[in-house]
């Protein structure tokens, strides 16, 4: 674990903005609805997922962005 100057200790992930993220979801449980549909387009293309899944990993991020998560 690692300190900081002001001697406070972190694990250098970034804090969850209250405002943003009321729920103070992690960002293994945010975005249930975009995830999954990112994630069966992946299973489902297979080698051109990157391509073909561009909008649902675009949506994802945004909707990770706009809980406060630095993507």
């Amino acid at each position: 674990m690692a300190t900081d100057s002001k001697g406070s200790s972190s694990s250098g992930a970034s804090a969850i903005d209250p405002v943003k993220n009321p729920k103070g979801l992690k960002p293994c449980c945010a975005c249930p609805e975009t995830k999954k549909a990112r994630d069966m387009c992946f299973f489902e293309t297979g080698d051109d997922a990157e391509t073909k899944c561009h909008y649902l990993i675009q949506a994802h991020r945004r909707c990770m962005e706009d809980l406060g998560f630095k993507i």
